[in-house]
């Protein structure tokens, strides 16, 4: 089989095409016919070794995929061969990314796509996905699942809006029945955040985003899903309601924030830090099966009419896929495998 592969960190010259034997999965795996590799910020920063993922020998990149089920090992009963599936964290302290024909992987990290929804949304979903589900779902109060309803009355502001994670939170949030607010950089990010179904959208850089925020939600922010904690954390405190929450997955704008405490102390903030590798099987598993509904009623469409623009990049070319991750290609950038 074709198989991208590095054997050290570095920039994305480290990586070949090589031919490799196809793998037999052990007992408790899945063997998939790769038919869609998805790249996300997380994968490069594995492969140039400044992610937590770490550096397996004979590494094949890239967490999140989809394709079809080829082979199970024993005593695995969850999917089937022939069954159409997504992956996510394919390459987690594993050698078996998606960025090859054939990759083997745990079952409990293969799920099933619904009828109709393509390979390119089942690709899409993983890291972005499941990061923006975990968000909306640590507020102080809860809802500790998402559903149509599980969010009403619930005012969320998203950071970030035209990002993948963003795109997949105001999705979500939308299908969950919140008000979601966004904060954009460009119109034509701003035209994105519409697409993806945002219902007010705060151009950061032409407006004075605390004064917006607040007269479209007078009573504060209710959950912020926030990418840039220290560039927004005035922001942040400018707009949150009593017992509001920030719920950080990135760090973009420096890893090291100020907050005023009295602030905090007076509303009754909750930070709350979540990283996908580490938050444990059953937030990961919550989120695969509220996905999977989410995917059922039409919520996560992908593409530029949805407001995720896609590129796409060749197997041989996952380099080049790369490097447009690492330098901030908006949308969501995928790798074709194989036609399946």
């Amino acid at each position: 089989m074709r198989a991208i592969v590095y054997t050290s960190n570095g920039p994305s010259d480290v990586m070949r095409l090589e031919e490799r034997p196809i793998p037999e999965p052990a007992a408790g795996e899945v063997r998939v016919r790769v038919a869609v590799s998805a790249v996300n910020p997380t994968d490069w920063k594995n492969r140039a070794g400044s992610g937590a993922g770490g550096a397996v020998e004979g590494q094949s990149p890239n967490q999140d995929g989809a394709g079809v089920v080829d082979a199970v090992g024993p005593g695995v009963t969850t999917v089937v061969p022939g069954d159409r599936v997504w992956l996510f964290l394919a390459a987690y302290q594993r050698p078996s990314g998606t960025a090859q024909e054939y990759t083997v992987v745990p079952a409990s990290r293969v799920v099933k796509l619904p009828d109709g929804v393509s390979f390119d949304v089942g690709a899409s979903l993983g890291v972005p996905a499941m990061t923006a589900h975990r968000a909306l779902t640590v507020h102080d109060g809860g809802p500790s699942r998402l559903a149509p309803g599980a969010l009403s009355g619930r005012t969320v502001l998203v950071a970030g809006g035209a990002g993948a994670v963003g795109h997949a939170a105001i999705q979500l949030a939308h299908w969950a029945g919140a008000t979601v607010i966004t904060t954009v950089s460009s119109p034509a990010k701003a035209a994105l955040a519409a697409s993806a179904g945002a219902d007010v959208i705060v151009d950061y850089r032409t407006e004075d985003a605390a004064a917006r925020i607040r007269s479209a939600a007078p009573e504060g922010v209710d959950l912020v899903v926030e990418v840039s904690p220290a560039r927004n954390a005035e922001l942040n405190a400018a707009v949150l309601a009593n017992h509001g929450t920030v719920a950080v997955y990135a760090t973009d704008g420096g890893s090291t924030m100020s907050l005023d405490v009295r602030t905090h102390f007076a509303l009754n903030v909750r930070y709350q830090f979540l990283l996908l590798y580490t938050m444990g099987p059953d937030a990961l598993s919550a989120a695969a099966e509220d996905l999977t509904a989410a995917l059922a009623d039409g919520a996560l469409p992908v593409g530029a009419d949805a407001g995720l623009p896609l590129t796409r990049f060749p197997l041989e070319e996952t380099a080049a896929a790369h490097d447009a991750v690492e330098h901030s290609v908006v949308g969501k950038v995928l790798i074709d495998v194989a036609s399946l």
